[in-house]
């Protein structure tokens, strides 16, 4: 009976093992070859955008954002500078067509969404009502945290000739129905590390991931 409990027991947690597995984000090319983005030349510093509209180009997270109306939107910086660019105060926010203004998601509100199971106000992307989510809340906290370990940015930092990516979460609850057209992805107080000496907000115009760039 004690081998039987203590191979029970291995097993469970062979299995928490293989579930806290890492999930590797797809290797971050150079900005300037995603087809949304802004080149700021003169400071040669390039921020691209990759919409996640739909689960065919959204990465394998725990949890499903996107069928709760949490756009998961990929920021790719290529510092081409000989100096470091720091994102440590950068305002990167989702504009709308009608201007309204949309910032990252934090992890709260990552938790309330997914937590308490809300139903969306009207058809914001093409799956439906929210994905039930039946784990505890401890569950939903830790799953977002790995996912932001093993999506978000590994650092704020980015080194000259370098390029760093992460996702960030933008909540279309309360949007028009077809949200990404005409949309924004801005980008203000990216800075020069040295000086902190901000460059140009970058704005970078959005559409759906299917359509060609216009």
């Amino acid at each position: 009976m004690r081998l039987r409990v203590a191979v029970c027991f291995c097993a469970v947690v062979v299995g928490l093992a293989v579930a806290e597995k890492p999930r590797l984000a797809p290797e971050p090319k150079n900005a300037a070859t995603y087809a949304l983005h802004d080149s700021h030349e003169k400071e040669h510093v390039t921020i691209a955008a990759e919409v996640c509209d739909v689960e065919a180009v959204t990465p394998k997270f725990r949890l499903k954002y996107l069928a709760n109306n949490m756009l998961p939107i990929r920021v790719i910086v290529t510092n081409d500078s000989e100096e470091p660019v720091n994102l440590d105060d950068a305002r990167i926010h989702f504009i709308a067509a009608d201007g309204t203004v949309v910032p990252a998601a934090t992890d709260d509100e990552l938790q309330r969404r997914l937590f308490t199971m809300k139903s969306a106000t009207g058809t914001k992307l093409p799956l439906g009502l929210p994905i039930p989510i039946t784990v505890g809340k401890k569950n939903i906290d830790k799953s977002i945290t790995l996912d932001e370990d093993d999506f978000g940015f590994e650092t704020t930092t980015v080194a000259p000739h370098t390029t760093q990516a992460g996702y960030l979460f933008y909540d279309m609850q309360g949007l028009d129905t077809h949200p990404l057209e005409h949309a924004t992805l801005q980008l203000r107080k990216v800075r020069f590390a040295s000086d902190n000496r901000a460059l140009d907000s970058f704005e970078i115009a959005l559409h759906p991931s299917g359509e060609s760039k216009r």
